[in-house]
């Protein structure tokens, strides 16, 4: 009897604390699971806000704070839809025109130059396919019918995606301009969030910052970076006319962007310009490639960890296996985790207790 008296209050005791715990449990397993799908939206709105919140303080001093998130709103969604809207439509004009043309086989493909004959490995193969091309399109349309399909498939497929990337920016960039037109009460959030993580206010200022700095670093180091490198390839590209000018600059952006060289797309345009262009202007084009693919190695020192207490090797460790892991967006998640991580230990090595002398 005495047993059971004593047995009886400690099970209810214990199923006092175990069903809030499970209740608690459950619940945040629901909102996460809620939230899961717009996991994406959300990282990329945090880093809008923070990328551009520097910029929302300073028109916030001539401006209202609503009117100064509503700019920025409007240019950034602008900056993206403009010059897609004006491709999308170019491209969707032409494409009636080339399929009725290469149906009807009015469709001139010029002869292939002399010098790509001359091309090691690739050379031989390349000018039988373009010579064919260009004395019988509809032949060469029917022979490559399989590939010329699965290549028609992937495009289709990969302007699917790219139009949902287009609208998943354009979200973000409305909700970072709604967070900006809220950032201090955002702000005050977070931090009572951090201090609460870390045990302190004075520890989760710190982290914060540790954050926000992370993030512009590798807005400016890399993103920045990457957009220079591109538009230096891209005054390349147009001013010798490669063919497609326009989508190896974005390609050669997108490298730079994942940490990947540019050589990838200039090698080949620099084949191209050795086969058609002159010598004189091939050997300058080369050049130009060559300052434009190395131009990153210079900038990025300058950007990444400029200010930081953490290492650019770091940031560029978190940056590449962020990409690998997460995507696009592991680009700020990896950078961040890893700057959190470094100073975690940092401050775990300074407080270690010293060897006697």
């Amino acid at each position: 009897m005495a047993d059971a008296t004593v047995t009886k209050p400690s099970v209810g005791r214990l199923f006092d604390v175990i069903l809030p715990l499970l209740l608690v449990t459950v619940l945040i397993a629901l909102c996460a699971q809620l939230l899961v799908p717009f996991v994406g939206l959300l990282v990329w709105t945090i880093i809008l806000a923070v990328c551009f919140y520097p910029l929302h303080l300073k028109l916030r001093r001539r401006v209202s704070n609503r009117m100064s998130a509503i700019i920025i709103g409007l240019g950034l969604s602008a900056l993206v839809l403009v010059p897609t809207t004006i491709a999308a439509m170019s491209a969707a004009s032409s494409i009636p025109t080339i399929v009725s043309a290469v149906q009807s086989g009015e469709q001139q493909v010029p002869p292939p130059p002399a010098r790509l004959k001359e091309l090691p490995v690739v050379g031989e193969r390349a000018n039988a396919m373009w010579a064919k091309a260009s004395t019988d399109l509809p032949a060469f349309t029917k022979q490559y019918k399989a590939q010329l399909a699965g290549f028609t498939k992937r495009l289709i497929s990969f302007a699917g995606g790219l139009f949902v990337t287009v609208l998943l920016i354009v979200a973000s960039i409305i909700f970072a301009a709604v967070t900006l037109a809220y950032s201090e009460s955002a702000r005050i959030f977070i931090a009572n969030l951090f201090a609460r993580i870390t045990g302190n206010r004075q520890s989760g200022e710190h982290y914060m910052e540790v954050i926000s700095a992370t993030v512009k670093s590798v807005a400016n180091g890399v993103i920045g970076v990457a957009f220079v490198q591109a538009l230096l390839c891209g005054i390349g590209f147009f001013v010798v006319g490669v063919p497609g000018a326009g989508i190896l600059s974005i390609l050669a952006m997108g490298l730079g962007v994942v940490q990947v060289p540019v050589v990838l797309v200039t090698l080949p345009a620099i084949i191209w310009a050795f086969a058609v262009k002159s010598s004189t202007v091939a050997i300058i084009f080369t050049i130009w490639s060559i300052i434009a693919g190395l131009s990153d190695a210079v900038l990025k020192p300058m950007m990444i960890g400029h200010g930081l207490e953490v290492p650019m090797p770091v940031i560029l460790l978190g940056v590449i296996g962020g990409v690998m892991a997460y995507g696009l967006a592991g680009l700020f998640i990896g950078a961040v985790l890893l700057a959190v991580g470094y100073v975690l230990f940092v401050e775990w090595l300074s407080g270690a207790p010293k060897a006697k002398t």
